[in-house]
């Protein structure tokens, strides 16, 4: 799964995945592969659901690249259960990406448009946000 190797604190107390409002400029286009995976909905998204994904891609596009534009570097805390209030932060459960709508989250090239959408369909039952396929001659 994909993580940090080294983290400075264990909770972010910034609002960047707080607020998952408005649409994204940065990461909305394609930059590698022919063919793309456009979150059309926010979530958070684990390396859990990130690994997923990337296997049901990868087994299905077979001689093709995969590029994955999202990196989980984002700490989520969690204390354990029957543990009384206070007394500090929880412990270290997983590693998140707070997704907005417009953001690519994986990228193939070098396959054919059925096989990569059939891929990606598959792929996406595995996101925990609405997602649609984009190519390289989409006008946006």
């Amino acid at each position: 799964m994909l993580t940090p190797k080294r983290i400075v604190h264990k909770k972010v107390f910034n609002k960047l995945g707080q607020k998952r409002r408005g649409t994204l400029k940065r990461g909305s286009e394609l930059e590698y592969g022919d063919f793309g995976l456009k979150a059309t909905t926010s979530a958070w998204l684990t390396s859990r659901q990130i690994e997923s994904a990337r296997r049901v891609i990868s087994r299905r596009c077979k001689g093709g690249k995969v590029y994955i534009r999202v990196f989980p570097s984002r700490p989520v805390t969690q204390k354990a259960l029957n543990v009384p209030m206070g007394t500090g932060v929880g412990s270290l459960e997983y590693f998140m990406f707070p997704v907005k709508p417009g953001r690519i989250i994986f990228e193939v090239k070098g396959i054919s448009e059925e096989v990569v959408r059939e891929a990606f369909r598959i792929a996406s039952h595995k996101l925990p946000f609405m997602t649609k396929v984009v190519t390289k001659n989409d006008l946006f």
